[in-house]
């Protein structure tokens, strides 16, 4: 008797995983950076719009190459999905992933040649700002195309909202509360032990997301076989996984 298929294109844990780097991207990017977004574009955008209105602290430059980087990396991944359709997903992902953690060591090795964040013209601190937003949109691309509820791995505002919305509280049935809890925790973790590695090494943190980013690619590759019923021992796995 074959397994029944997951409901998840790729296991919400590899997701998780992918939320706690995020976490991290977002603390090098505001603390070592300067006040820029380069996974969450809702603040960077507002960012801008501080930095327009010549708010201190803000700076057009490195909030405009966050949102365009972002926009090329988000089309990119969108291009990739969508030519490689055919195939099933995990085999697209493992790739989209592969490149974005290939993207942040790039950033980490960008920042080597760091000198003074302050300095807006910063030809390195730019390239860092670029090549980390450009990662992000790629992640965010892939994601958006997996459509794992819940699970965006960038942004926590509907999943915050439908934990409460959905709850018993408010008369819903709490959905999904394991991975909507799990990613709002994964995602603060990830912020303060980042916040922790800035003061180290912004390469540190930036390498460390980028090989995770790599494994979970492997992960990814790792499961593809369970995806398609070709291990009997990966039917615990698939029941578990869907129940997150």
């Amino acid at each position: 008797m074959s397994a029944p298929p997951s409901p998840d294109p790729v296991p919400p844990y590899i997701l998780l995983g992918m939320t706690a780097t995020t976490g991290i991207v977002d603390a090098v990017s505001l603390l070592a950076l300067g006040h820029v977004f380069t996974a969450n574009m809702t603040g960077n955008v507002v960012f801008l719009g501080f930095a327009l209105a010549g708010a201190p602290g803000f700076s057009i430059p490195r909030s405009s190459i966050a949102l365009m980087a972002f926009l090329l990396g988000a089309a990119a991944g969108g291009r990739l999905a969508t030519h490689m359709s055919s195939r099933p997903a995990p085999y697209w992902t493992s790739r989209a992933f592969c490149i974005d953690g290939l993207l942040l060591i790039s950033a980490a090795l960008a920042s080597l040649t760091l000198r003074s964040p302050g300095d807006e013209n910063s030809i390195p601190l730019f390239g860092v700002i670029g090549l980390t937003a450009l990662a992000m949109g790629f992640r965010n691309a892939t994601t958006r195309k997996l459509g794992v509820p819940d699970l965006t791995t960038t942004v926590l505002t509907l999943t915050i909202t439908g934990l409460a919305a959905d709850s018993f509280l408010a008369g819903g049935t709490n959905p999904r509360w394991r991975r909507r809890t799990a990613s709002v925790l994964l995602m603060f973790s990830g912020a303060a032990v980042g916040s922790l590695m800035v003061k180290r090494s912004v390469v540190e943190a930036l390498c460390v997301c980028g090989i995770a980013s790599v494994a979970c690619a492997f992960a990814v590759l790792g499961w593809f076989p369970h995806l398609r019923g070709r291990d009997s021992r990966s039917v615990p796995m698939a029941s578990e996984s869907s129940k997150i």
